[in-house]
Parts: structure tokens; sequence; C-alpha cells
């Protein structure tokens, strides 16, 4: 069970998330997509977005720092345990009840605003419940719900520390080598938060969270529009001439 829950269970959703990606982008670019319903309301839009995407882009360099960097680089520059888990703790709570603020004014919006909660697909609304649980169980463990050992399947200990267990299996499994006991031996939170993610990221190919891959790189190549007067007056513009190619005045 330990070895289909922590190493074959995440490779699925791995797998499904990269061929989901490039499926989605070879077939469907018409759909890669926000779907945007800035024109059907915009007050709210204005609020909840941009907390919704600060929030989560800390978030994510939260998890990078706590996730990727060994606690061996950290002590080699001398951030004591302490200070770290001070600057973790404070920084993702801010972090994270912003996030949650956030996709709770976007969600609210989705539902009071008729013609945005017309546009809201059922996958949408899969989405945002999987968004909802995977933030709480996030600030549920920041909160230290870990510390009081609630949950445990393991001989872990009273004050749980994910950079020794969960963060090295995660570097593994990048390594393809991932050591289930580390997960196995968890807290319930960390694990249900890692279960949550996965069944997300498995989903994220086939829903609106594409548009995290997409970039106006396509706009700094891209020629000038050129505008032309369509007055065909004689006499007046270039409606009483033959056009001619390239930038006039």
């Amino acid at each position: 069970m330990n070895m289909l829950l922590w190493v074959v269970f995440p490779y699925i959703c791995l797998t499904i998330f990269v061929v989901g990606h490039y499926w989605r982008y070879k077939y469907d670019k018409f759909g890669w997509t926000t779907r945007s319903s800035q024109l059907y309301e915009d007050r709210l839009l204005r609020w909840g977005s941009p907390m919704f995407h600060f929030g989560i882009l800390f978030v994510v360099l939260g998890h990078v720092m706590g996730l990727l960097v060994p606690k061996s680089w950290t002590d080699a520059v001398g951030i004591s345990q302490e200070a770290y888990h001070f600057m973790a703790i404070s920084v993702g709570l801010l972090a994270g009840f912003l996030t949650l603020a956030g996709i709770a004014i976007l969600i609210y919006r989705r539902r009071t605003t008729g013609p945005v909660f017309s546009a809201t697909t059922p996958m949408d609304k899969v989405m945002y419940a999987l968004l909802v649980v995977v933030i709480l169980l996030g600030l549920a463990n920041t909160l230290g719900w870990h510390a009081a050992g609630i949950g445990n399947t393991g001989p872990v200990p009273e004050h749980y520390n994910y950079r020794e267990g969960v963060s090295i299996w995660f570097r593994q499994f990048l390594t393809f080598h991932p050591d289930a006991d580390l997960m196995a031996q968890a807290p319930l939170g960390f694990q249900l938060h890692l279960l949550s993610a996965c069944v997300l990221f498995a989903l994220w190919p086939f829903t609106r969270l594409v548009h995290v891959f997409s970039a106006p790189v396509g706009y700094v190549t891209r020629p000038y529009v050129v505008y032309r007067s369509r007055d065909e007056r004689p006499g007046a513009g270039v409606g009483s001439r033959a056009p001619q190619r390239g930038w006039e005045r």
C-alpha cells in the first residue's frame, strides 16, 4: 500500500500532467485559455484575482524553498532551524490566508454573478473544490497540525520536521528513486496534502489552469499592426490613389 500511495500514484499523476498538457496543446489550442469572465463582472475580480495570484505565487516560492533546498544548505549559510521555521510559518501563513481570501472572493463572485455562474463548467467546480482542499490542508500543516501529532501513521517525532521527511522524499521523487517509508511515516495532514495535490496535478491539463504555462512571448517579435484610413473621398488620404507599402505619414 505504501508503494502504491507514495510511489506509483504520484508518478501516474505526473505522467497525466505532462502527457495531458502535450495533448491539450496539440489538439485543443483554441481551448488553451482562462475563459475570462471579466466582461461580466470586474469589481470583485479586481480584488479576488490579484489576492489569489500573488498569494499562490508566494506559496509556490515557499514550497520551492522548503522542498528543494536541503536543511544542510540553510545550516551552511547560518540560518538556524528556529529562524527558518519562524520565516516559514509567518510568510507561509500570510501567503496561505491571502490565497484563501482571494479564491473565496472568486468563488463568491462566480456563484452570485449570473452570467459568470452560467459560464462555469463542471470541471471548473471540481478545480475550485480541489484548490480549496489543498490550500486548507496546507494551512493546517503550517498552523502546527503536525506538531500536535494528529493522525500519525508511523513512529514520527512529536514535533514533526518535514525537512527531514517530506522534503527528502520530494527530492528523491524528482530523481526517480523515492523512499515510500518517508511519506508513510509523515503525519496525516502532510499525506492528505500530497494526495490532494497529486489529484489536482492530474486534472490540471483538463482545466483552465493550463494558462499558467502561457506567456505572450510572440508579442516581442510579431510585426506592428498598421492602421489605414478608409476615407475614399477624392483628395482625402489614401483613398484617391493606389495604396503603397510600408509606413505613411
